[in-house]
Formats: C-alpha cells, sequence, structure tokens
C-alpha cells in the first residue's frame, strides 16, 4: 500500500496540519511516512501545500509528482494540482471555496462543502477537519484512531481541549462522503 497525498490551498486553512496529523498517524501505525511542506512568499493568506506519502514500503522520496489523492481547499489548488492525480486517483475538493467541478473524468471526485460544515459545528476553522474526515473514509490510509493519538503530538497539550470539536469535524466529513464512496 501506498498513498501518495497532496494537500494545497491557502495559507491558513490548515493544510499543514493536516499533513502532520496524517503523518504522525502513519508513525503511529508504524507506516513509512513523508511529509514535504512548501509555502508561497506570503504568510497567512499566500498559497500552501504539502505532499504526503504513506506506505508499507520504503519511501523513495518526498516530493509527490502523481498523487494518488489530492486534497484541495481552493480553486487555485484546483487549477494547479488537478493534473497531478494519477487516473483512477481521488480529487476532494472545497465546494465552499471552488465554484467549479473537476474537469477530468478519469479520476474520482468528491465534492464537500467543508467551510459549510465546520460552520455549521461552530467553527469554520475545522474545515480542514472535515476535509481530512472525508480523505479518511475514501482512502483509509490511516485509521481516525490514529489521527486522534496524533493530535497532542502536532498541537501539544495545551490544544487537547480542541480535540472533541476537531473530531465531531472528522466525522461529519466522512458523513459527507460515505454514500458517494464504493464499497
Amino acid at each position: 500500500m501506498e498513498e501518495r497525498l497532496i494537500i494545497a490551498g491557502f495559507g491558513g486553512q490548515g493544510v499543514m496540519a493536516m499533513g502532520q496529523l496524517l503523518t504522525y498517524a502513519g508513525m503511529v501505525e508504524e507506516k513509512n511516512v513523508s511529509w514535504l511542506p512548501s509555502y508561497g512568499p506570503e504568510m497567512r493568506g499566500g498559497t500552501a501545500n504539502c505532499n504526503v506519502t504513506i506506505s508499507t514500503d520504503p519511501v523513495g522520496s518526498p516530493v509527490v509528482v502523481e498523487a494518488t489523492t489530492a486534497v484541495v481547499l481552493n480553486k487555485p489548488s484546483l487549477d494547479k494540482f488537478e493534473t497531478s492525480v494519477v487516473p483512477g486517483g481521488n480529487l476532494l475538493i472545497n465546494t465552499s471555496l471552488i465554484d467549479r467541478k473537476a474537469i477530468r473524468d478519469d479520476i474520482n471526485a468528491y465534492y464537500i462543502p467543508a467551510n459549510e460544515i465546520a460552520i455549521e459545528i461552530g467553527n469554520v476553522r475545522i474545515a480542514n477537519m472535515v476535509m481530512l474526515g472525508a480523505y479518511i473514509e475514501i482512502t483509509k490510509a490511516i485509521s481516525v484512531d490514529s489521527i486522534y493519538k496524533a493530535f497532542e503530538k502536532v498541537f501539544g497539550e495545551s490544544k487537547a481541549h480542541l480535540l472533541p470539536i476537531n473530531k465531531k469535524a472528522l466525522e461529519k466529513g466522512a458523513e459527507a462522503v460515505k454514500s458517494l464512496v464504493k464499497a
């Protein structure tokens, strides 16, 4: 098993946090992992993406050129990374901020209104966790329990009180795609 993932959006959307959580969760499951962040020249609001590989085999390079999945949180990221998904791969699109569908018909596209779901839960800042929950439901690359274990490692004890709302976001993201996932 090897999952090669690109996560992309604006700075401040939690792109790097998603990547770190997946990487630590992979380590919890004793898988081979890599995480490669990439930032635009701006800080908050600029472009941000990361490459994550989760594998049962050694990881040869942290650079993801041919992604098995891309999670895109904004339109510039969709425009840039849709072509990076391998045929038969997955493309998760945040329809709250992206007003177009996938152009390709040789990939599995999933449309998740992440910001709206996050607002319903009570905090728009957890839209990234909604997308992460959808990703886990679709790929099963790691378990959601491993994400819970990774949470404290990534965010520290001072943010442990945020775990319940983030758990709810993960659950709602999974629910949003359950009917779309092929068994």
